[in-house]
Protein backbone atom coordinates (compact mmCIF):
# COMPACT_ATOMS: atom_id res chain seq x y z
CA UNK A 1 0.00 0.00 0.00
CA UNK A 2 1.51 3.23 -0.68
CA UNK A 3 2.30 5.74 1.82
CA UNK A 4 0.00 8.98 1.76
CA UNK A 5 1.62 12.47 1.22
CA UNK A 6 2.82 15.00 3.78
CA UNK A 7 0.63 17.28 4.91
CA UNK A 8 1.93 20.64 4.26
CA UNK A 9 1.54 23.19 7.24
CA UNK A 10 1.29 26.20 5.04
CA UNK A 11 0.02 26.91 1.55
CA UNK A 12 3.25 28.22 -0.86
CA UNK A 13 1.51 30.19 -3.61
CA UNK A 14 3.93 29.73 -6.84
CA UNK A 15 1.46 32.54 -8.89
CA UNK A 16 3.00 36.38 -9.90
CA UNK A 17 0.49 39.19 -8.64
CA UNK A 18 1.22 42.38 -9.84
CA UNK A 19 1.40 45.19 -7.15
CA UNK A 20 -0.98 46.19 -4.48
CA UNK A 21 -2.34 46.12 -0.97
CA UNK A 22 -5.57 44.04 -0.04
CA UNK A 23 -7.93 44.03 3.30
CA UNK A 24 -8.96 41.05 4.32
CA UNK A 25 -10.20 39.96 7.88
CA UNK A 26 -8.74 43.44 9.57
CA UNK A 27 -5.59 43.02 7.74
CA UNK A 28 -4.01 44.83 5.25
CA UNK A 29 -1.62 42.69 2.97
CA UNK A 30 0.61 42.44 -0.02
CA UNK A 31 -2.08 40.89 -2.79
CA UNK A 32 -0.21 38.24 -2.98
CA UNK A 33 -1.29 37.28 0.67
CA UNK A 34 -4.64 38.11 0.76
CA UNK A 35 -6.61 34.79 0.23
CA UNK A 36 -10.20 33.06 0.88
CA UNK A 37 -11.33 30.01 2.21
CA UNK A 38 -12.24 27.38 -0.33
CA UNK A 39 -15.34 27.00 1.25
CA UNK A 40 -16.59 30.21 1.07
CA UNK A 41 -19.77 30.21 -1.40
CA UNK A 42 -18.71 33.47 -2.79
CA UNK A 43 -15.95 31.54 -4.71
CA UNK A 44 -18.62 28.36 -5.09
CA UNK A 45 -21.84 29.24 -5.20
CA UNK A 46 -20.68 33.20 -6.69
CA UNK A 47 -22.48 34.21 -4.11
CA UNK A 48 -21.44 37.88 -3.47
CA UNK A 49 -21.74 41.61 -4.64
CA UNK A 50 -19.07 44.11 -5.51
CA UNK A 51 -18.04 47.06 -6.68
CA UNK A 52 -15.49 49.03 -8.74
CA UNK A 53 -14.25 52.54 -8.02
CA UNK A 54 -11.24 54.44 -9.88
CA UNK A 55 -8.17 56.64 -8.56
CA UNK A 56 -7.18 58.82 -11.35
CA UNK A 57 -4.00 61.41 -10.57
CA UNK A 58 -4.11 60.33 -6.65
CA UNK A 59 -8.18 60.64 -6.07
CA UNK A 60 -11.42 58.67 -6.43
CA UNK A 61 -13.71 59.35 -8.73
CA UNK A 62 -17.13 59.93 -7.90
CA UNK A 63 -16.72 57.02 -4.73
CA UNK A 64 -19.99 58.48 -3.58
CA UNK A 65 -21.97 56.53 -6.50
CA UNK A 66 -20.11 53.44 -6.24
CA UNK A 67 -20.76 52.91 -2.30
CA UNK A 68 -24.42 53.74 -2.37
CA UNK A 69 -24.72 51.02 -5.14
CA UNK A 70 -22.61 48.46 -3.29
CA UNK A 71 -24.87 48.75 -0.20
CA UNK A 72 -28.02 48.62 -1.92
CA UNK A 73 -26.70 45.34 -3.61
CA UNK A 74 -25.80 43.97 -0.06
CA UNK A 75 -29.37 44.80 1.16
CA UNK A 76 -31.00 43.41 -1.86
CA UNK A 77 -28.76 39.99 -1.33
CA UNK A 78 -29.55 39.82 2.36
CA UNK A 79 -25.77 40.41 3.57
CA UNK A 80 -24.54 42.47 5.91
CA UNK A 81 -20.92 43.59 6.65
CA UNK A 82 -19.39 44.80 10.43
CA UNK A 83 -17.96 48.34 8.53
CA UNK A 84 -20.06 51.38 8.03
CA UNK A 85 -19.88 54.03 5.24
CA UNK A 86 -17.14 55.65 6.34
CA UNK A 87 -14.85 53.01 7.48
CA UNK A 88 -15.70 51.21 3.97
CA UNK A 89 -14.18 54.77 2.44
CA UNK A 90 -10.93 54.10 5.07
CA UNK A 91 -10.12 51.01 4.28
CA UNK A 92 -10.24 51.89 0.68
CA UNK A 93 -8.14 54.75 0.66
CA UNK A 94 -5.83 53.05 3.12
CA UNK A 95 -5.20 50.03 0.18
CA UNK A 96 -4.38 52.82 -2.02
CA UNK A 97 -2.46 54.90 0.06
CA UNK A 98 -0.49 51.90 1.79
CA UNK A 99 -0.29 50.97 -2.47
CA UNK A 100 1.16 54.14 -3.39
CA UNK A 101 -0.88 54.41 -6.71
CA UNK A 102 -2.31 57.36 -7.68
CA UNK A 103 -3.88 55.99 -10.81
CA UNK A 104 -5.62 52.68 -9.41
CA UNK A 105 -8.23 50.18 -9.97
CA UNK A 106 -10.00 49.46 -6.36
CA UNK A 107 -12.60 46.89 -5.92
CA UNK A 108 -14.46 46.15 -2.63
CA UNK A 109 -16.32 43.04 -2.55
CA UNK A 110 -18.62 40.83 -0.16
CA UNK A 111 -19.57 37.38 -0.11
CA UNK A 112 -21.57 34.74 1.56
CA UNK A 113 -18.69 33.58 3.44
CA UNK A 114 -18.93 30.18 5.07
CA UNK A 115 -20.48 28.61 7.78
CA UNK A 116 -18.42 26.77 10.62
CA UNK A 117 -20.65 23.58 9.83
CA UNK A 118 -20.81 24.00 6.00
CA UNK A 119 -24.44 24.66 6.19
CA UNK A 120 -26.30 24.71 2.90
CA UNK A 121 -28.74 27.88 4.43
CA UNK A 122 -27.31 30.90 3.21
CA UNK A 123 -28.43 32.60 6.83
CA UNK A 124 -25.82 30.29 8.64
CA UNK A 125 -22.89 31.86 6.81
CA UNK A 126 -20.74 35.12 8.00
CA UNK A 127 -20.31 37.28 5.23
CA UNK A 128 -16.94 38.17 4.33
CA UNK A 129 -15.66 42.26 3.38
CA UNK A 130 -13.01 42.25 1.20
CA UNK A 131 -10.94 45.04 -0.55
CA UNK A 132 -8.02 45.63 -3.27
CA UNK A 133 -6.10 48.27 -4.70
CA UNK A 134 -4.02 47.02 -7.78
CA UNK A 135 -2.93 49.35 -10.49
CA UNK A 136 -5.29 50.87 -13.01
CA UNK A 137 -6.33 48.74 -15.87
CA UNK A 138 -8.58 49.21 -18.84
CA UNK A 139 -11.02 46.89 -21.32
CA UNK A 140 -9.42 48.86 -23.97
CA UNK A 141 -5.70 48.69 -24.36
CA UNK A 142 -3.26 52.24 -25.77
CA UNK A 143 -4.16 51.11 -29.64
CA UNK A 144 -7.51 49.94 -29.24
CA UNK A 145 -8.17 53.45 -27.02
CA UNK A 146 -6.80 55.47 -30.31
CA UNK A 147 -8.10 53.34 -33.07
CA UNK A 148 -11.56 51.48 -31.78
CA UNK A 149 -12.26 48.53 -30.57
CA UNK A 150 -13.31 45.41 -32.69
CA UNK A 151 -16.58 44.29 -31.40
CA UNK A 152 -18.81 40.90 -32.24
CA UNK A 153 -22.39 41.30 -31.32
CA UNK A 154 -22.78 37.38 -29.72
CA UNK A 155 -25.35 34.66 -30.34
CA UNK A 156 -25.74 34.16 -26.35
CA UNK A 157 -28.58 35.75 -24.50
CA UNK A 158 -27.63 37.74 -21.32
CA UNK A 159 -28.69 36.72 -17.53
CA UNK A 160 -32.24 37.94 -18.11
CA UNK A 161 -33.41 40.50 -14.90
CA UNK A 162 -36.24 38.13 -14.26
CA UNK A 163 -33.09 35.30 -12.81
CA UNK A 164 -30.27 37.99 -11.80
CA UNK A 165 -30.90 41.63 -11.18
CA UNK A 166 -28.65 43.73 -13.31
CA UNK A 167 -28.76 46.63 -10.65
CA UNK A 168 -26.54 44.71 -8.40
CA UNK A 169 -22.87 43.61 -9.29
CA UNK A 170 -22.06 39.87 -9.49
CA UNK A 171 -20.02 37.39 -10.74
CA UNK A 172 -22.19 35.83 -12.81
CA UNK A 173 -19.73 36.14 -15.68
CA UNK A 174 -20.15 32.69 -17.29
CA UNK A 175 -22.34 34.00 -20.26
CA UNK A 176 -19.96 36.95 -21.07
CA UNK A 177 -17.02 34.35 -20.96
CA UNK A 178 -18.18 32.65 -22.97
CA UNK A 179 -19.24 35.30 -25.73
CA UNK A 180 -15.65 36.41 -25.25
CA UNK A 181 -14.09 33.18 -26.65
CA UNK A 182 -16.91 33.27 -29.55
CA UNK A 183 -15.75 36.94 -30.62
CA UNK A 184 -12.19 35.51 -30.34
CA UNK A 185 -12.92 32.87 -32.47
CA UNK A 186 -14.63 35.48 -34.98
CA UNK A 187 -11.44 37.85 -35.06
CA UNK A 188 -13.09 40.32 -32.38
CA UNK A 189 -11.42 41.94 -29.33
CA UNK A 190 -14.67 41.86 -27.73
CA UNK A 191 -18.02 40.70 -27.52
CA UNK A 192 -22.04 42.10 -26.81
CA UNK A 193 -24.42 40.11 -25.86
CA UNK A 194 -28.13 40.37 -26.63
CA UNK A 195 -31.03 40.26 -24.07
CA UNK A 196 -34.14 38.03 -24.05
CA UNK A 197 -35.90 40.17 -26.91
CA UNK A 198 -32.89 39.83 -29.18
CA UNK A 199 -32.08 43.23 -28.65
CA UNK A 200 -28.49 44.45 -27.87
CA UNK A 201 -27.50 44.25 -23.98
CA UNK A 202 -24.00 44.98 -22.66
CA UNK A 203 -20.70 43.73 -22.89
CA UNK A 204 -17.68 42.14 -20.37
CA UNK A 205 -17.78 44.47 -17.85
CA UNK A 206 -19.02 47.57 -20.07
CA UNK A 207 -22.40 49.59 -21.43
CA UNK A 208 -22.59 50.32 -24.48
CA UNK A 209 -23.81 53.75 -26.67
CA UNK A 210 -24.92 53.96 -30.17
CA UNK A 211 -24.57 57.44 -31.63
CA UNK A 212 -27.85 57.84 -34.54
CA UNK A 213 -28.50 61.30 -36.21
CA UNK A 214 -26.53 62.88 -33.47
CA UNK A 215 -28.53 61.03 -30.52
CA UNK A 216 -26.58 58.72 -28.05
CA UNK A 217 -28.82 55.78 -27.31
CA UNK A 218 -27.89 53.05 -24.75
CA UNK A 219 -29.78 49.99 -23.95
CA UNK A 220 -32.67 50.24 -21.13
CA UNK A 221 -33.38 46.77 -20.65
CA UNK A 222 -31.61 44.40 -18.46
CA UNK A 223 -28.13 45.82 -18.21
CA UNK A 224 -25.79 46.94 -15.04
CA UNK A 225 -26.85 51.01 -14.12
CA UNK A 226 -23.06 51.71 -14.61
CA UNK A 227 -22.06 54.69 -13.08
CA UNK A 228 -19.82 55.56 -16.02
CA UNK A 229 -22.98 54.71 -18.02
CA UNK A 230 -24.50 57.81 -15.65
CA UNK A 231 -21.80 59.88 -16.08
CA UNK A 232 -22.22 59.72 -20.09
CA UNK A 233 -25.95 61.27 -19.52
CA UNK A 234 -24.40 63.87 -17.10
CA UNK A 235 -22.27 64.89 -20.00
CA UNK A 236 -24.69 64.34 -22.61
CA UNK A 237 -26.96 67.03 -20.27
CA UNK A 238 -24.38 69.64 -20.45
CA UNK A 239 -23.47 69.19 -23.90
CA UNK A 240 -26.86 69.40 -25.10
CA UNK A 241 -26.98 66.30 -26.86
CA UNK A 242 -30.28 63.79 -26.75
CA UNK A 243 -29.26 60.90 -24.80
CA UNK A 244 -31.58 58.22 -23.72
CA UNK A 245 -32.06 54.87 -22.61
CA UNK A 246 -34.26 52.87 -25.66
CA UNK A 247 -34.39 48.91 -27.00
CA UNK A 248 -31.62 49.04 -29.69
CA UNK A 249 -32.08 46.12 -32.47
CA UNK A 250 -28.56 44.72 -33.68
CA UNK A 251 -29.30 46.32 -36.98
CA UNK A 252 -29.74 49.46 -36.07
CA UNK A 253 -26.65 49.10 -33.71
CA UNK A 254 -24.86 47.98 -37.38
CA UNK A 255 -25.91 51.32 -39.05
CA UNK A 256 -25.08 53.87 -36.00
CA UNK A 257 -22.54 56.42 -36.78
CA UNK A 258 -20.72 55.90 -34.26
CA UNK A 259 -20.55 53.62 -30.75
CA UNK A 260 -19.00 53.65 -27.94
CA UNK A 261 -18.32 51.66 -24.71
CA UNK A 262 -18.21 52.96 -20.62
CA UNK A 263 -16.86 51.12 -17.94
CA UNK A 264 -14.97 52.20 -14.95
CA UNK A 265 -12.10 50.36 -16.57
CA UNK A 266 -11.27 53.02 -19.11
CA UNK A 267 -14.13 55.66 -19.19
CA UNK A 268 -15.71 55.81 -22.80
CA UNK A 269 -13.72 53.57 -25.02
CA UNK A 270 -14.80 54.26 -28.90
CA UNK A 271 -15.67 50.78 -31.21
CA UNK A 272 -14.96 51.18 -35.09
CA UNK A 273 -15.88 47.50 -36.36
CA UNK A 274 -19.13 45.65 -35.52
CA UNK A 275 -19.29 42.11 -36.69
CA UNK A 276 -16.49 42.70 -39.38
CA UNK A 277 -18.26 46.17 -40.72
CA UNK A 278 -17.04 49.44 -39.98
CA UNK A 279 -18.92 51.93 -38.32
CA UNK A 280 -19.26 55.48 -39.46
CA UNK A 281 -16.26 56.26 -40.78
CA UNK A 282 -14.61 53.40 -39.03
CA UNK A 283 -12.63 55.59 -36.57
CA UNK A 284 -13.50 57.16 -33.33
CA UNK A 285 -16.19 59.91 -34.29
CA UNK A 286 -16.54 63.49 -33.08
CA UNK A 287 -19.54 62.50 -30.40
CA UNK A 288 -17.24 60.05 -28.98
CA UNK A 289 -14.54 61.82 -29.00
CA UNK A 290 -16.26 65.27 -27.06
CA UNK A 291 -17.67 62.82 -24.58
CA UNK A 292 -13.89 61.23 -23.72
CA UNK A 293 -12.77 64.81 -23.13
CA UNK A 294 -15.41 65.62 -21.26
CA UNK A 295 -15.24 62.70 -18.97
CA UNK A 296 -11.77 63.07 -18.23
CA UNK A 297 -11.99 66.58 -17.51
CA UNK A 298 -14.86 66.26 -14.51
CA UNK A 299 -11.92 64.01 -12.64
CA UNK A 300 -10.85 67.56 -11.91
CA UNK A 301 -14.34 68.62 -10.43
CA UNK A 302 -14.01 68.69 -6.29
CA UNK A 303 -17.60 67.63 -5.98
CA UNK A 304 -16.64 64.54 -7.98
CA UNK A 305 -13.25 63.81 -6.37
CA UNK A 306 -11.78 62.35 -2.91
CA UNK A 307 -8.40 62.90 -2.72
CA UNK A 308 -6.04 60.04 -1.24
CA UNK A 309 -4.06 61.10 1.22
CA UNK A 310 -0.70 59.03 0.90
CA UNK A 311 1.18 61.49 3.15
CA UNK A 312 -0.16 59.76 6.00
CA UNK A 313 0.84 56.90 5.37
CA UNK A 314 4.94 56.07 5.62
Amino acid sequence: MNALPSLSEHYSDPKTYPPGVAFLDGQYLPISEAKISVLDYGLLHSDATYDVVHVWNGAFFRLKNHLDRFFAGLEKLHMSIEYDRGQVIEILHNCVALSGLKNSYVEFICTRGMSPTFSRDPRHAVNQFIAFAIPFGSVANPEQMKHGLNAAISSLVRIPPNSVDPTVKNYHWLDLVKGLYEAYDRGADTAILVDTNGNVSEGPGFNIFAVIDGKVLTPRFGVLLGITRQTVFDICTNLEIDCSAVDIPQDQLLGADEIFISSTAGGIMPVTKVNGQSIGSGTPGQITNQITMSYWELHKEENKRMVVRYLDHK
